[in-house]
């Protein structure tokens, strides 16, 4: 499995949190992710801590796979006032390069305790397959 790396996400990921920039859909924030194999699956797990389901956006075009999520403020009564604020809002999006070999028809997705998980199987072609050899009962001579 191969993935798409940003040579400036660190660096972007340290800057926000200096600045406490959230992120936005023409600059999302990166969110973290464990990607694994497990038996005949893939496994890509993201986290993203508060934020609600329905804001969770799941696609796949060819082999590229994109998360994309977002953190809404919580609602406030009148008269709170806010002490500290360091839960990060905005915009959060990952982007992952699915190999030829992954069944990316079939993939699951499962969101719980703030974790989103991905499995995506592999392929039947992919899988080791015994090829049956057959003997020639038939020999040929070659006269010349």
């Amino acid at each position: 499995m191969l993935m798409r790396t940003d040579p400036f996400r660190e660096l972007d990921r340290l800057t926000q949190q200096l600045l406490h920039t959230p992120g936005t859909w023409s600059r999302p924030s990166p969110m973290p992710m464990d990607a694994y194999r497990e038996g005949e699956e893939y496994v890509i797990a993201l986290d993203l801590p508060g934020v609600s389901p329905d804001a969770i956006d799941v696609d796949v075009e060819r082999n590229m796979l994109t998360v994309k999520a977002e953190r809404r403020p919580a609602a406030q009564a009148d008269g709170v006032q806010m002490e500290l604020s360091e839960r990060p809002l905005g915009v959060f999006s990952r982007q992952v390069v699915l190999a030829d070999t992954l069944d990316t028809e079939h993939i699951k997705a499962d969101y719980e305790a703030g974790v989103l998980t991905l499995r995506i199987p592999i392929a039947e072609r992919a899988k080791p397959r015994k090829v049956a050899v057959g003997g020639g009962s038939a020999r040929k001579e070659i006269s010349g």
